[in-house]
């Protein structure tokens, strides 16, 4: 006789243990293919790494930007550290162009995190709130490098967003063929930035038309549950 049929609470716990190990699992394997491949990944590649079925994976992430959010609000976070260690340094240009070589390595890392810093979402609530408080902190730290004298007046804070997803593309684009190709991009990015400015820069998207650029690239990424990517 099963004596657990005379306790109808006992099998819950088992499975919501199974549960939450499925969850780890899908978390670890898409932290896997999305540095590897980017956000492009599919559901369906993330399940097979993983080793469950897409049926499981949508009952653990129905959609896609909740996978993103598990799988990246921590990057988010210790992106939003290296705003605030860049605005703890005594010199607000070294603090700068320490935090832009630190976010640009933090996409040269991991592809997924590269396309997520080009990208937004939302509904992932974790690293949209991440991502705007880091944002605000950035707006302190321009500000603060501009009264120095050493960044140029006509950087406008949207100009981080070109900056990331022109480093995405070369992250992108260069792979493990040249891993350290980023590096002379943003080198030459900072120099282009430092006042004097040699010239002045062409007008801005600014702020809206970027936000709406980003909006349409994360939901490219996402489509219904039980689709493949």
């Amino acid at each position: 006789m099963n004596s657990g049929a005379q306790h109808p609470d006992g099998p819950a716990q088992p499975l919501r243990s199974d549960a939450e190990r499925n969850r780890e699992r899908i978390i670890a394997a898409a932290r896997t293919v999305f540095a590897r491949d980017g956000l492009s990944a599919s559901m369906a590649s993330v399940a097979r790494e993983a080793g469950v079925g897409i049926a499981t994976m949508f009952r653990r992430f129905p959609t896609k930007e909740e996978l993103v959010d598990a799988v990246f609000s921590d990057r988010m976070g210790a992106y939003a550290d290296a705003v605030t260690v860049a605005l703890e340094d005594p010199d607000p240009w070294n603090g700068f162009v320490g935090y832009i070589e630190a976010a640009c390595a933090m996409q040269a890392a991991d592809s997924g995190f590269a396309d997520v810093l080009t990208m937004t979402f939302p509904t992932a609530k974790v690293l949209e709130q991440r991502r705007n408080e880091a944002y605000q902190a950035m707006v302190r730290l321009i500000d603060r490098a501009k009264a120095t004298g050493r960044l140029r007046e006509d950087f406008d804070p949207s100009d981080l967003v070109l900056i990331h997803m022109a480093n995405a593309g070369v992250v992108n684009a260069t792979g493990d063929a040249a891993p350290d190709a980023w590096r002379r991009v943003v080198a030459l990015f900072i120099q282009s930035l430092e006042a004097p400015a040699r010239g002045p820069l062409p007008a801005s998207p600014g702020h809206e038309p970027l936000y709406k650029a980003m909006l349409r690239a994360g939901q490219g990424t996402t489509t219904p549950p039980g689709k493949s990517s």
